[in-house]
């Protein structure tokens, strides 16, 4: 039987990576979007050389790899390049994504759930390849805090919270302790094993 497909989606620095591990520890089988791109960007020839072609050589270290901060540096100055980038590598996450899926479907004993965290999830019209739909807010002041790169514009791209709230069969405000998160992630896995029975 298939997993039941999860998506977490939210803000940055609202606490998708740590929920995401939550799930993990709960018993559903995880990827991030960002390790599919990682996986991408370190063997997948093609997209090394449609980078190169669109965004220049100096996106590449002394070995020839490509340098995601210098990347993002050039990405996240200059929208065209940015909406490249996304174009190309939307469709290639969600292929892999789903062929991962189907590799853990055709287990001899799949995972009963499957998560991926998806930061653009409504914004690439993502959501409609999972089963649920997980949303972790925080408050902006919050987000700003936690957030681990320098600020752009990418948030106002994003879809306001609320929206997402609404949208999705799960929310949680992401202002307490990772205990709080982790019980509430555990309530949500019971939840969707009971489904799945």
């Amino acid at each position: 039987m298939r997993p039941l497909a999860v998506a977490i989606t939210g803000g940055i620095g609202a606490g998708k990576s740590e929920a995401l591990y939550a799930f993990q520890e709960h018993g559903a089988a995880t990827v991030s979007s960002d390790e599919i791109v990682h996986h991408l960007l370190a063997t997948n020839d093609d997209v090394r050389a449609a980078m190169v072609a669109e965004l220049g050589e100096a996106i590449l270290d002394d070995e020839g790899r490509i340098d995601r901060g210098r990347v993002a540096e050039i990405v996240f100055a200059d929208r065209a390049k940015l909406d490249f980038l996304e174009g190309l590598l939307h469709p290639l996450v969600a292929a892999e994504y789903l062929r991962w899926r189907e590799q853990l479907a055709a287990l001899p004993k799949p995972p009963a759930v499957c998560v991926t965290e998806v930061p653009l999830l409504y914004e690439s019209g993502g959501e409609t390849r999972f089963d649920k739909v997980v949303v972790i807010t925080a408050p902006a002041k919050l987000r700003e805090q936690r957030r681990r790169v320098p600020r752009d514009d990418r948030d106002d791209r994003l879809l306001p919270d609320r929206e997402k709230r609404k949208r999705a069969d799960f929310s949680y405000v992401n202002i307490g302790s990772l205990e709080e998160l982790d019980a509430w992630v555990g309530g949500v896995m019971t939840e969707l094993t009971a489904e799945r029975t």
